[in-house]
C-alpha cells in the first residue's frame, strides 16, 4: 500500500525563480553586505507605506534592536501577550528589563484591549510599561488605533510584532505603515508570508529610530562623517566609530535577493492563503470548533489557521485529534505554548492560571495546514480527516 505524503501545518512558497535569483548573487561581487539590501528595504517600505525599513538577520534581532532604539534599558518594563513566540518577551530580557503580560481575547487571539485598559488603570505610574509589544496572531491585525490612544495617555511606546502579518491590512492601512505604532517588526522565517531563509525587518517613520537601528545591527558602528564624535585633524576614508554596544544582526545580499523575488509573489501568496481559509471556514463551521476570527475592517495573511475545540474535554480531544491527524500524515501544531509557563519565566514568578485565556487557547487549539502550495485535494483530505475524527468519537460516545 502506497504511503500517503505528509502535509505539514506550513511550508515556504519556493519555485524556480527563487533559485535563479540566488544564482545571480553567487555570480556577483557581493554575498554579505551589498546593494540588494537597500533595494529590498526600499521595496518593503514602499509596500507597507512606511518612511524607513531596516533589515536584520531575524525577527528576534529586529525586536531586540527595536527595544534598544526606543530607549529601553535595565529597569524598564515591557508588556506583551503570553500567546506568542518567546522572542516577543525576550527582547526586554536581552536589555536587562522586566516583562509582564496582558491576556488575549479568546475570539481574536490578540491582546484584549479591555484587559489592557484595566491593567493600565490599576498599575502604579512607576510600574507602567516603557514598551508594549502587540502581536498580530496568525496574521490578523490588532486594533492598533485603540492601543495608540492608550499609548498617548499612559506614555508607552508601541512595537507591533507583525511577524505573521506582512500583507495584512487594518482600516485600509497596511500593517507596517506605523500609523499607530512606533515600529513594526516582520519575520522572514521560512513559513512566514515571504521568506529570506531567516531574516526580519523593522519599519518606522521616525528618522532617529531608523538611525539607531542601522547602527545597532552593525556593532553600534557608524561610517557617517557628520556623526563622528572623535575630533581628528584629518578624516580617512577607512575611518569609522563604534559609539555604543551593538550586534552583528545584518542581513546578507543572498537573503535580500530571495526576499526581493518573494515580494514579487506576495499578493498571490496572501490571496491564496485567504482562499484556503475561506474553504476551511465553509467546511468546518458545523463542527464543535472555534474557527479563526478576522474583523470586517481587516485583511489577514492567514499565516496560521488555528482551530479551537469547543467541548469541556478540550485537552483530551486536542491530544487525540493531533495524534489522529499525525497518524494519517497531517502534521498540525500548537501556537503558542504560553510564554509565562516556560521554565525560564516560571523562575521569574509567573505561574499557571495567571493568564487563563492564553492557557485555554494553548490547551484547546491546533494549527492545521495552510500554505500557498496546499492543493485543493490536500485541503479536502485535511477536512475529511477532521470530520471523520469527530464522527468516530461521537459514535463511540467518548464526548
Amino acid at each position: 500500500m502506497k504511503k500517503k505524503k505528509k502535509i505539514y501545518y506550513s511550508q515556504p512558497f519556493l519555485d524556480s525563480t527563487d533559485f535563479n535569483c540566488l544564482k545571480k548573487v553567487f555570480n556577483s561581487s557581493f554575498l554579505t553586505q551589498g546593494p540588494l539590501i537597500n533595494k529590498f528595504e526600499n521595496v518593503i517600505s514602499k509596500y507597507v507605506n512606511s518612511k524607513f525599513a531596516v533589515s536584520l538577520n531575524s525577527a528576534t534581532s529586529a525586536l531586540h534592536a527595536s527595544c534598544f532604539s526606543l530607549g529601553f534599558k535595565a529597569g524598564c518594563i515591557l508588556w506583551t501577550v503570553p500567546n506568542t513566540f518567546v522572542g516577543s518577551a525576550n527582547c526586554a530580557k536581552f536589555l536587562n528589563g522586566e516583562v509582564n503580560f496582558v491576556d488575549i481575547n479568546f475570539k481574536t487571539k490578540n491582546i484584549d484591549v479591555n484587559l489592557l485598559k484595566k491593567k493600565l488603570e490599576n498599575t502604579p505610574k512607576k510600574k507602567l510599561p516603557k514598551i508594549l509589544v502587540t502581536v498580530d496572531f496568525g496574521g490578523s491585525p490588532v486594533n492598533q488605533d485603540e492601543i495608540y490612544k492608550l499609548s498617548i495617555r499612559y506614555g508607552f511606546k508601541i512595537i507591533e510584532d507583525a511577524s505573521h502579518a506582512l500583507g495584512s491590512m487594518y482600516k485600509n492601512e497596511m500593517v507596517g505603515s506605523c500609523k499607530w505604532s512606533d515600529v513594526t517588526v516582520f519575520s522572514f522565517h521560512p513559513v512566514k508570508t515571504i521568506t529570506t531563509g531567516e531574516g526580519g525587518v523593522v519599519t518606522t517613520n521616525n528618522k532617529s529610530i531608523y538611525d539607531k537601528l542601522i547602527m545597532f545591527r552593525s556593532h553600534g558602528i557608524t561610517r557617517q562623517k557628520n556623526k563622528f564624535k572623535n575630533k581628528l585633524d584629518k578624516k580617512k576614508d577607512w575611518y569609522y566609530e563604534q559609539q555604543f554596544l551593538g550586534f552583528n544582526y545584518r542581513l546578507t545580499d543572498i537573503a535580500a535577493a530571495l526576499g526581493l523575488n518573494q515580494m514579487k509573489k506576495i499578493n498571490y501568496i496572501v490571496k491564496k492563503r485567504n482562499k484556503i481559509a475561506k474553504f476551511y471556514d465553509a467546511e468546518l463551521n458545523n463542527l464543535p470548533l472555534t474557527l479563526p476570527f478576522v474583523s470586517s475592517e481587516a485583511l489577514s495573511t492567514y499565516h496560521l489557521y488555528s482551530i479551537s475545540i469547543k467541548h469541556p474535554k478540550y485537552k483530551l480531544i486536542q491530544n487525540k485529534l493531533y495524534n489522529y491527524l499525525k497518524k494519517n500524515g497531517i502534521i498540525s501544531n500548537v501556537h503558542y505554548l504560553p510564554v509565562h509557563l516556560h521554565p525560564y519565566y516560571r523562575e521569574l514568578g509567573f505561574k499557571t492560571n495567571d493568564y487563563p485565556v492564553s492557557e485555554l487557547h494553548a490547551n484547546s487549539s491546533l494549527s492545521i495546514p495552510i500554505y500557498p502550495d496546499l492543493t485543493n485535494k490536500d485541503q479536502k483530505r485535511v477536512i475529511s480527516l477532521i470530520k471523520e475524527f469527530f464522527q468516530r468519537y461521537r459514535n463511540q460516545k467518548i464526548f
